[in-house]
């Protein structure tokens, strides 16, 4: 089934890759031909593939967010000299739909992702470095071991035999232990990376905001302090959306962003109204209004992350306001 086209005059080319875990599919459109093909996601054949999608001089390469995956094919399409936008498979599924595009393959997907490049020209994304990446992964490797221990003391708790009882334990104190080690080497790592210790020191100062706040920040959100408050709370998925139709205006409801960070900010924003008079007393005035308790939390949430995204931008610590 072909992809339905868009009238459009456009001679440019543009090259989508869909990534699974052992394979790549790559198309490339408006070129004689449009090559396409399958190859294994390994690094040497990944390396040969850059080559010869760079020989062709494409404008831009679109890949998914497949949750890692994809790093590998960037990092090759990259040393290449190739400019690479990576994108959110929703907004891709969504793209697909808009075309009526129902079916979903490996070869049709990595059509979709060569067609939304042409038509809606998503901004080249920076890789981050290897450093920055390998931190990012040690910080959610960190958080999955957190999650599972949250999972066995609820576990625990419901329990009865004294054999599985002492099991659960043993497996909370081991998760303990490791979790102990993973935050003292994020720490480390920080410590050998001085700008970035110097930005977590700086969040820090803030109400609120703890070790895994601040590492959340520096890790998933790196472009905290060059974007506008507006933008950084979309980015964070914090900015309200409209929902109006006509006379009608629907609830407004924060939608997408960045989960990780989101969770991180709304943990801060619970700290924060607990010993920040200036936070509290915002979410006293929100709650006054008729403003539900979680609607509250998260406007405390996005008012913070916008006062972090000034710190950082101005290179200054926290500056308490009056309730």
């Amino acid at each position: 089934m072909g992809i339905p086209t868009v009238s459009i005059d456009s001679t440019t080319i543009i090259v989508g890759i869909d990534v699974s875990k052992e394979y790549v599919d790559f198309f490339v459109l408006n070129r004689k031909g449009d090559p396409s093909g399958r190859r294994p996601r390994r690094l040497k054949d990944l390396t040969m593939l850059a080559a010869e999608l760079a020989a062709l001089e494409p404008q831009l390469v679109v890949l998914e967010a497949t949750g890692g995956f994809e790093t590998v094919v960037w990092a090759a399409l990259e040393a290449a000299g190739l400019s690479v936008a990576v994108v959110h498979p929703k907004r891709v599924r969504d793209f697909a739909r808009s075309l009526g595009l129902l079916a979903k393959t490996d070869r049709l997907d990595a059509r979709v992702l060569a067609r939304f490049g042409e038509l809606l020209g998503p901004a080249p994304t920076p890789l981050p470095s290897r450093e920055a990446r390998a931190e990012r992964e040690l910080l959610r490797h960190l958080n999955a071991l957190v999650a599972m221990r949250a999972q066995q003391r609820t576990r625990k708790r419901q329990l009865e035999g004294e054999g599985a009882l002492a099991s659960a334990e043993r497996v909370i104190a081991s998760l303990s232990e490791e979790i102990a080690l993973l935050e003292q080497q994020v720490e480390q790592t920080l410590r050998e990376r001085p700008a970035e210790c110097e930005r977590v020191a700086r969040l820090r100062t803030a109400p609120g905001v703890g070790p895994k706040t601040s590492w959340a920040l520096v890790a998933e959100l790196p472009e905290l302090g060059q974007l506008s408050g507006r933008q950084v709370a979309a980015l964070a998925g914090l900015a309200p959306m409209a929902r109006d139709s006509g006379r009608f205006r629907g609830r407004r409801r924060i939608i997408g962003g960045r989960a990780r960070v989101r969770t991180a900010l709304y943990m801060a924003a619970r700290a924060a109204v607990r010993c920040d008079p200036y936070l509290a007393a915002f979410r006293a005035r929100l709650l006054a209004a008729g403003k539900p308790k979680q609607v509250a939390l998260i406007a405390v949430a996005r008012k913070l992350l916008v006062a972090l995204n000034a710190m950082i931008r101005d290179q200054r610590p926290w500056i308490p306001l009056p309730a």
